[in-house]
């Protein structure tokens, strides 16, 4: 089980894979945001780093998908990684890398019970293989997590599905059109979808909160948050490798981790996709940081 409680310092991981994406930049994004000064803006401690195996740039004929094995040989490395950080009573917060880090994440969780997960993100990334032009698991993450793709992804540990999908709330994405034209399965109906309409139309902090009362009524033992930059208005983070219009205003990301945070439900929170190397002096990097230290502070026995 998950255990339950008060989880206190956090301890901010590296996981700079991009065996789910491609070399682009995103392998940076730990290094940006340490240099931006989170480490020092959250009073946390390092719990290390998890380097991933080499990169293969050719797609797996059996999968369909890049990197497969060692996708799955990482999440089982950093699930190793988050666990020890569960299990210090610390709050694990790992720096991506792409999307696929997700599933180490959950992984960990998995390993101790029933997780939930809040994911925030501009795209919904539920593809399969057969309708993803480049066979990116960063585009598929909450699809393999939830159980749908090739079972070397879906049944990691042998503790596949990761998720239920009456267990995921998907919040402030806005690929719909875009998805549906490319052939992605639609999103099942257990899920709970809050697309950035749906959002605008609640408000940001009646969305949250609909969200983490959604993932505490059910079984789950405690929830993870996935944050992807692209989730952010693309006028203010223009430093992402697939860009839309729209997107989350930095106060209404700000209020969605703080209520997501504010009780002890949260396990953990990973951030993803932020690519440093469109950010060249750095002021999108200490802004997200900026955004992170706010969002945590709202954490239970956080520093005021």
């Amino acid at each position: 089980m998950v255990e339950s409680g008060v989880l206190r310092q956090p301890a901010v991981i590296e996981a700079p894979s991009v065996l789910g994406l491609r070399p682009t930049g995103v392998q940076d994004l730990p290094g940006a945001l340490l240099g931006a000064g989170l480490l020092e803006r959250l009073g946390a401690v390092r719990a290390g780093r998890v380097e991933p195996p080499a990169y293969e740039p050719e797609r797996d004929r059996e999968t369909g998908v890049l990197n497969p094995g060692g996708i799955a040989r990482y999440a089982t490395e950093l699930a190793d990684a988050v666990g020890e950080v569960l299990d210090s009573g610390r709050f694990p917060v790992v720096l991506g890398g792409d999307c696929s880090i997700l599933l180490g994440n959950l992984l960990a969780l998995r390993r101790r019970g029933r997780p939930g997960l809040l994911f925030l993100d501009g795209h919904t990334d539920f593809y399969q293989p057969a309708a993803e032009p480049a066979g990116e698991a960063a585009s598929m993450e909450l699809a393999l997590a939830t159980g749908r793709g090739p079972r070397r992804l879906t049944d990691l540990d042998g503790r596949g599905p990761l998720l239920r999908d009456e267990d995921v709330v998907v919040l402030g994405f806005r690929d719909a059109a875009e998805s549906a034209a490319a052939g992605m399965q639609p999103l099942p109906a257990a899920l709970c979808a809050i697309d950035l309409d749906g959002v605008r139309a609640q408000g940001a902090a009646a969305a949250a909160r609909r969200a983490v009362d959604r993932l505490g009524r059910g079984g789950c033992d405690g929830y993870w948050v996935h944050l992807d930059a692209d989730v952010l208005d693309d006028a203010i983070m223009p430093a992402v490798d697939y860009r839309l219009p729209g997107g989350l205003s930095w106060t209404e990301l700000e209020t969605v981790l703080r209520t997501a945070l504010a009780g002890d439900g949260a396990r953990g929170l990973d951030v993803t996709i932020f690519n440093p190397r469109l950010d060249p002096d750095g002021r999108i990097a200490t802004r997200l940081a900026e955004a992170l230290a706010r969002g945590l502070a709202a954490r239970p026995g956080a520093p005021s």
